[in-house]
């Protein structure tokens, strides 16, 4: 086939020897099937930023910084500089989640490294070495379903401890082999600290796929792992081997409408009070 011009630099420097088909196309990049170092990978070409239909960018961005406090500046400001750099840092998030999460035992494609906005990475096979398919494209066994649904669970459990939300996922970035789930797709990986919205990411992360494995395990439906996640994240108590349970219950205290009240009129009372002095004035 023809080469990518955005693979052009990476065959002239050697870092992949052939470029055999496309495999995949999303909404951020274009997956390509490469031969390097003798071994069939996967070549991940970023699409420029103007027409990538991945929403709400910011959203996800929150919380990410860089260490250069001059590109940080520019990021923040949104000059020219600034979107070029934060286009980079949006490429690199995902090489360096994966490298960290693969660290934390999540079980996601090995990276061998961004060039020039190209992610080259491990490809993900099948019982008969073919690529492997997305969760959403096949039939799992009824058997293997809630096995597996407790191993995603897991996964993002130790993704929570590391650090990190997926922010996207779903059974479309999720690979499936033989030895269970693969996850894949993290440019858009929230830092679990440093984002207001990373417990509404953990939720959706959590319902979408927990939705997946109730076509197959109906009472998986009402379990509730995000929230059981969330606040042993929030106590400090959460740990990479620990066994959820799916139940969570929710501390309510009976309001205290005396108090309430109380501040009401305490708060209308300084404002009559305030008015007066006007008044006077």
């Amino acid at each position: 086939m023809k080469t990518p011009k955005r693979l052009q630099p990476l065959l002239e420097d050697g870092l992949i020897d052939e470029v055999l088909r496309p495999l995949m196309s999303g909404k951020e990049a274009t997956v390509y099937l490469v031969r390097s170092e003798g071994r069939i990978r996967c070549a991940k070409v970023y699409k420029d930023v103007a027409v990538r239909s991945f929403k709400q960018a910011v959203q996800y961005q929150e919380g990410r910084k860089v260490r250069n406090s001059r590109r940080q500046r520019a990021m923040d400001k949104g000059t020219r500089f600034g979107r070029e750099e934060q286009e980079k840092a949006w490429q690199n998030t995902e090489v360096e989640a994966l490298y960290r999460l693969r660290d934390a035992g999540v079980r996601v494609p090995e990276a061998f490294g961004c060039f020039d906005g190209v992610l080259l990475m491990e490809l993900i096979t099948d019982a008969q070495g073919e690529a492997a398919p997305r969760l959403n494209d096949v039939l799992i066994p009824m058997e293997r379903a809630a096995a597996d649904h407790k191993t995603m669970m897991h996964y993002v459990l130790r993704m929570l401890c590391a650090g990190l939300v997926h922010g996207d996922l779903s059974e479309f970035n999720v690979l499936m082999t033989e030895e269970g789930p693969v996850i894949i797709d993290l440019p858009q990986v929230v830092d679990a600290a440093g984002n207001n919205h990373a417990p509404t990411m953990l939720a959706r992360d959590v319902a979408n796929i927990t939705r997946y494995y109730a076509r197959y395990v109906p009472e998986l439906a009402e379990t509730r792992y995000a929230e059981e996640m969330w606040a042993l994240h929030e106590a400090g108590a959460l740990h990479p081997d620990m066994t959820l349970t799916g139940k969570y219950a929710r501390e309510e205290q009976e309001a205290d409408v005396g108090s309430v009240l109380q501040q009401i009129q305490e708060a209308y009372r300084e404002e009559m009070e305030r008015r007066e002095r006007l008044g006077d004035d």
